[in-house]
């Protein structure tokens, strides 16, 4: 049986002497997204910081395809084939678009089609068109294309993307999920975090609710889709996904 494309097992995380994530557990099929789903403060940064390895958790497992990989360090869990889309674009403002993608680059022996600049301009047409123009001067919605790009050129086996949709007009927002799709479609394994329930169960095969940094709910988004109650308590205002982003 095929490994899981990453696993979290009772996993602990502490800021200081504050206890923030309680017992985490979930995990990703190669080739699935997972929606990380909770109001602010839940602890969804966290978890996504402790898998990254900007905190080390204070107990627990993460496996990545099987391998541990919980307390190294961001570099190391880089290279094994995480990447990251963080929260608020980070681009590097005063480096070309071009530049920003190819600062990224990193090759894998498995890795059958490597995400190239011109694969990235394929993706997202605008970058090309923004080839030479410094990343500090793109619109939001531009700058959040160039950092899924960014993280994309890493080659990751797992990406995880934090709030992508956060500030974002509808017509971008749409675009965005119409690119998970794709990414999903190619065989991406995805994290996804999100405030944006619609966006995130219209494109997630599984999801998981935090709350207070505890999971409240692990499962198929469709199940979650079907517990109006568990989502208003948990996420707020129920939004059914049967208008999609698109509209």
């Amino acid at each position: 049986m095929a490994a899981d494309a990453l696993r979290l097992t009772d996993v602990h995380t502490f800021y200081g002497d504050s206890h923030i994530l309680h017992g985490v557990g979930f995990s990703l099929q190669p080739g699935g997204v997972l929606a990380l789903l909770g109001r602010n403060g839940a602890g969804k940064t966290t978890c996504i910081s402790t898998i990254i390895g900007f905190l080390k958790p204070g107990d627990g497992e993460i496996r990545l395809f099987g391998e541990p990989i919980e307390g190294l360090s961001p570099e190391h869990i880089s290279r094994l084939g995480i990447g990251l889309v963080p929260q608020g674009r980070r681009v590097f403002p005063s480096l070309t678009v071009r530049e920003n993608l190819v600062v990224a680059r990193q090759r894998r022996a498995a890795t059958i089609n490597p995400w190239t600049v011109e694969r990235i301009y394929d993706l997202f047409p605008r970058l090309s068109e923004r080839d030479t123009q410094f990343a500090g001067t793109l619109s939001g919605g531009e700058q959040q294309m160039l950092a899924i790009g960014r993280a994309l050129m890493g080659n990751p086996r797992v990406l995880l993307l934090d709030e992508p949709s956060e500030g974002l007009a509808p017509l971008i927002v749409a675009e965005v999920g119409r690119t998970i799709k794709r990414l999903k479609e190619d065989g991406q394994s995805i994290v996804l975090v999100e405030q944006n329930q619609k966006l995130a169960l219209d494109v997630a095969d599984s999801a998981v609710v935090l709350n207070t940094g505890r999971c409240v709910f692990v499962g198929e988004a469709s199940e979650l889709l079907r517990s109006e109650d568990l989502v208003t308590q948990h996420l707020g205002v129920f939004h059914p996904t049967s208008e999609t982003t698109d509209s």
